[in-house]
C-alpha cells in the first residue's frame, strides 16, 4: 500500500496597488500602496483526484497543473481588478468619494476592509473558484505578501 501525499503547484504573482484600512490606528489609516506579491497554492481536487485513480491525482505528465494555466487564470483576474488600482471597503464612504474623484481611477470595492487578511481570503474563496471553473484544480492557500517583512496565509 502507497503512501498518499498531499501536492501543490504554487504559481506567484506580483501586483501594485493602493488601499487604505479602515479606521485602522495607525499610518494605514491613509490612502498608500504596497508591491503586493501572491502565492496560489493549487490541487487536484478530490472529485478527480478519484477519478484518476492515483493516490495524488497528477495528470497524465505527473502535475497537479502547468503554471502557466495558473498564470493565465488569475493574472488577466489581477491586472484587471487589482493592478494599478486602489482597493477599498465598500463601506469606506470617504475613500470612495475621494478616489471618484479621478478620472479613469480603477477602484475595487470589497466586501471586507482591505486588510492582507481580507485580500487573501477574497482571492483564496471568490476568486480561484471562479477562475479554475472546469480545471479539476482548486486553491486551497493563498499567501499574500504586502511589504518584505509583512505576509499573511489563508488557507481551506
Amino acid at each position: 500500500m502507497s503512501k498518499r501525499h498531499s501536492v501543490s503547484a504554487v504559481r506567484r504573482l506580483q501586483f501594485c496597488a493602493g488601499h487604505r484600512v479602515y479606521k485602522h490606528e495607525s499610518k494605514c489609516a491613509h490612502l498608500h500602496g504596497h508591491n503586493y506579491v501572491a502565492f496560489f497554492h493549487a490541487c487536484v481536487r478530490e472529485d478527480v483526484r478519484e477519478k484518476r485513480g492515483e493516490g495524488e491525482g497528477l495528470d497524465e505528465l505527473g502535475r497537479v497543473i502547468d503554471f502557466g494555466v495558473l498564470k493565465e487564470k488569475f493574472a488577466p483576474w489581477i491586472d484587471e481588478n487589482w493592478d494599478h488600482g486602489f482597493i477599498l471597503w465598500e463601506k469606506d464612504r470617504e475613500g470612495i468619494a475621494a478616489l471618484t474623484q479621478l478620472k479613469e481611477q480603477k477602484l475595487f470595492l470589497l466586501e471586507n476592509n482591505p486588510t492582507a487578511e481580507n485580500m487573501a481570503l477574497h482571492l483564496l474563496s471568490v476568486v480561484a473558484p471562479a477562475v479554475l471553473e472546469g480545471t479539476g484544480v482548486e486553491v486551497t492557500k493563498v499567501v499574500l505578501w504586502e511589504t518584505e517583512n509583512c505576509f499573511v496565509e489563508v488557507s481551506n
